[in-house]
């Protein structure tokens, strides 16, 4: 009898072990299974529709193209004028116009452009609808919130904490710009063009200069993921 009773004593410590461990694995599959965002193709171009802080509309052309390390925003203004937003990996970026003004900004930031998998690691928020799409929705750093469409991986829409959101209406995946198209006009190399060094890009939206990416990489603030 003592030794049958050892044995169910055993068999239940077993049954309990074994039950605690299956709620342990349970409990850490919850934790982790929550989706990642997909990383961004290294090379793709997207037309945006961008509402800034001021509630000034704009149709951005991005051309984003990690292995040359460049990066590309054409932003057309409403009823306003044309600008070209050139960003390298080296931190310097080229802000200019090609009308008869021939305005130009060499401008130089702390960050380089983003990595591919700039939001990787973000707080995930759920699932919620944008523009008709189901998204799951992430958080990074309290900064930018993230709405990537559920069945097709794809960027929906994304949104800063200054209010300066962007509409994703086309995502072309492996489209790449010629290089000559990314080259900044002769006047951008005057003497008078001398480098303005930027500690913030989000200090970018106090008037109608936004750039997406830079403001992506105030952002994505994290030093690991960004040149």
């Amino acid at each position: 009898m003592l030794i049958s009773g050892k044995s169910i004593t055993i068999s239940s410590l077993h049954l309990l072990v074994a039950a605690f461990s299956l709620w342990l694995t349970c409990i850490t599959a919850s934790e982790s299974g929550d989706p990642e965002p997909t990383p961004w193709p290294e090379q793709f171009h997207s037309i945006l529709f961008n509402n800034n802080t001021k509630g000034n509309l704009q149709i951005t052309d991005l051309w984003y193209d990690w292995p040359n390390g460049r990066n590309f925003n054409i932003i057309q203004s409403q009823l306003g004028k044309k600008e070209y937003h050139v960003e390298w990996d080296n931190h310097t970026s080229f802000h200019f116009t090609l009308d008869a003004n021939k305005e130009c900004r060499v401008l130089h930031f702390n960050v380089g452009i983003l990595r591919p998998n700039w939001f990787e690691g973000a707080k995930y928020l759920g699932q919620r609808y944008m523009d008709g799409f189901l998204c799951n929705v992430w958080n990074r750093v309290d900064h930018v919130w993230y709405y990537e469409d559920v069945v097709t991986k794809r960027p929906v829409f994304w949104i800063f904490i200054n209010g300066a959101g962007s509409h994703v209406m086309t995502f072309e995946v492996g489209k790449v710009l010629d290089d000559p198209n990314w080259q900044a006009p002769v006047y951008c190399f005057n003497d008078a063009n001398n480098k303005e060094e930027i500690s913030s890009p989000l200090s970018l939206v106090t008037d109608n200069d936004v750039s997406i990416g830079r403001l992506m990489g105030a952002a994505a603030m994290d030093v690991s993921l960004l040149l």
